[in-house]
């Protein structure tokens, strides 16, 4: 008999009722009245189910063994864990969070309004449809947007969203339990849930807004305090709450031993600690049963083991690229030659030589580009130079990376990011370039270490903006410098490169990828004969056909193009037989 099965049949011989299913809570009036038993709320991604409405801790131990498959279910408010974990200890565990509260008699609204965006209810389902893919761009569980619209109206549950109103972009969320409405809760209280900021959003306080936004709304509602939950190691969330007032009360939290939590109840596996690349990988290596082992941290190399095979991976380079495609892309000239005899569209493109045969392409050209023959991650790279004294130091700069350098066509249009996986489209982004928004107080340098910050955290410390003659170039050309004041509002391109490593940030525009595109990208891929590949395109729209193919990335960063799913295709290629239907 299954574990399970047993711990049923143990559960029901238990001095606690027997039952079949929680009772689930509705929209309960507020006027006195009995408080009910055994509540628990639906989420769409799971149920919240709230321990000390539970009289019996057999039938709490119960209830959470009853998760549905694919839900992640979390009891909160749990007055004896120890306890309840003791009945089921194969399936039950302590969640290792922290619970905050918010006494809202003694909080105070911010004199300072929100720059750049604002704080609302949410109202469409264009609404709940942006709320949802932000929650998987932060690897978070989220519920169905036809369950957040259908439940727009309700006195339980409440969706607040930041929005850009110059895009009408959502970029931020936070949801709210009324405990009030939900089960009568005799201590008046309320709890913030899945607060959320798009990490590409170059705004600062959104999470604090959308925090304070959701205070006021539940203390104008009369509710005594608000409650929150919290990863005991994201300092940087538990930072912000205390900075807001909240302080730590000692409530646990149980959940469910399931392959969505395991990371939270098996520890780290990893003897090293990797890069957000690589980690996204392993992780989806582990989740599937394959053996990882780390090889080498600085360089983030490590092998994956399944079946009696075992694959060598740097990042997402592996053992199935050969020497020659790797070369392929390496070498940034070589490149162009194979895509060019492909017959895809790429620029006019020629080799730094003589100061003459430089200036006579700029003349050529009037704008051009000048990289490094070989290099990664935005080094050495000058975009849109213009002049013959911006190009002599341009080439300066792209020498210290390589000893050959490169002139290309300068061609105006959006930075397009394709991820080719086995030959087939798994992802594609616009990049935009590092951009700061100015405060009206602090200087260009100020701003652009405030972003960067926000940027590393988002990023796992792989994306900053440099402080760099690349970017003072850039804002030479617009007449500022490092100690320029910005006006409030005003946002400012710091740097012309797109490249992630340098500030930048990515956009998915996947679904919205015209057939032409996604054929060029795939020839390329073939052309180069490469089965995992990121590739460079400028065009003037992603639902257009015109391009030109820049350059090719044969170790491309799979992270940050959430919602789509670059690192199930990579393990999908490698171990084919793991692959879940």
């Amino acid at each position: 008999m299954a574990h399970k099965e047993r711990l049923r049949h143990r559960l029901e011989r238990t001095r606690g009722p027997s039952i079949t299913s929680s009772a689930v809570a509705a929209d309960y009036g507020v006027d006195g009245g009995t408080v009910p038993s055994n509540v628990t709320l639906d989420w769409s991604w799971g149920r919240l189910i709230f321990g000390h409405t539970f009289r019996d801790p057999y039938r709490l131990a119960k209830t959470l063994c009853a998760e549905t498959p694919g839900k992640r279910d979390i009891a909160m408010y749990v007055r004896d864990p120890h306890v309840v974990i003791s009945l089921a200890p194969q399936e039950i565990f302590l969640d290792p969070s922290h619970t905050y509260r918010l006494w809202l008699d003694w909080y105070r609204a911010s004199r300072r309004r929100p720059e750049g965006f604002i704080v609302r209810f949410l109202n469409s389902i264009h609404d709940a449809e942006a709320v949802c893919n932000i929650y998987l761009k932060r690897h978070m569980a989220p519920p169905e947007p036809s369950f957040i619209w259908n439940h727009r109206a309700s006195r339980i549950l409440t969706y607040l969203v930041a929005e850009e109103p110059a895009t009408s972009q959502v970029i931020g969320v936070v949801g709210g339990v009324d405990h009030r409405a939900a089960f009568k809760d005799p201590e008046n209280g309320s709890s913030l849930w899945a607060l959320a900021v798009d990490p590409q959003s170059p705004f600062p306080g959104i999470g604090e807004a959308l925090v304070r936004q959701l205070a006021e709304h539940y203390k104008t509602r009369g509710r005594a305090f608000m409650d929150l939950s919290v990863m005991h190691n994201n300092t940087q969330a538990i930072s912000l709450y205390e900075k807001l007032g909240f302080k730590r009360v000692p409530v646990f939290a149980l959940k469910y031993k399931n392959p969505i939590n395991e990371p939270l109840y098996v520890g780290d596996e990893l003897d090293a600690q990797l890069n957000p690349y690589a980690t996204l990988l392993t992780t989806e290596a582990r989740r599937r049963g394959i053996a990882v082992e780390v090889l080498d941290q600085a360089s983030a190399m490590f092998s994956l083991s399944f079946g009696g095979r075992t694959i060598v991976c740097r990042e997402s380079l592996t053992e199935l690229t050969s020497a020659i495609a790797m070369t392929r892309c390496d070498d940034k000239a070589l490149t162009r030659r194979v895509l060019a005899k492909a017959n895809l569209r790429v620029p006019d493109q020629t080799e730094a030589k003589s100061s003459e045969h430089d200036r006579a392409f700029l003349r050529s050209h009037r704008a051009v580009v000048v990289k490094p023959a070989r290099g990664e991650q935005g080094a050495g790279i000058s975009v849109d130079v213009r002049t013959p004294t911006s190009l002599a130091e341009a080439i300066e700069r792209a020498r210290r990376v390589s000893d050959k350098v490169l002139l290309e066509e300068f061609v105006q249009g959006l930075d397009l990011r394709i991820v080719v996986i086995n030959f087939k489209v798994v992802a594609a982004a616009i990049r935009r370039p590092a951009t700061v928004i100015g405060n009206g107080k602090d200087t260009v340098r100020r701003l652009i270490e405030k972003t960067s910050r926000r940027r590393a955290a988002a990023t796992g410390g792989e994306s900053k903006i440099p402080l760099d003659a690349e970017t003072d170039r850039c804002l030479a050309e617009v007449g500022r410098t490092m100690d320029s004041i910005l006006p409030q509002g005003q946002q400012l391109a710091v740097r012309r490169t797109a490249n992630l490593h340098t500030g930048g940030t990515l956009h998915d525009v996947t679904h919205r990828l015209s057939y032409p595109l996604c054929r060029a990208g795939i020839e390329a891929a073939r052309a180069l004969d490469i089965p995992v590949v990121g590739l460079d395109f400028i065009v003037p729209s992603v639902s257009g056909a015109e391009y030109a193919v820049i350059e090719a990335n044969e170790r491309p960063g799979l992270a940050n193009h959430e919602p789509q799913p670059t690192a199930e295709r990579f393990i999908d290629l490698l171990f084919p037989q793991t692959t879940v239907a």
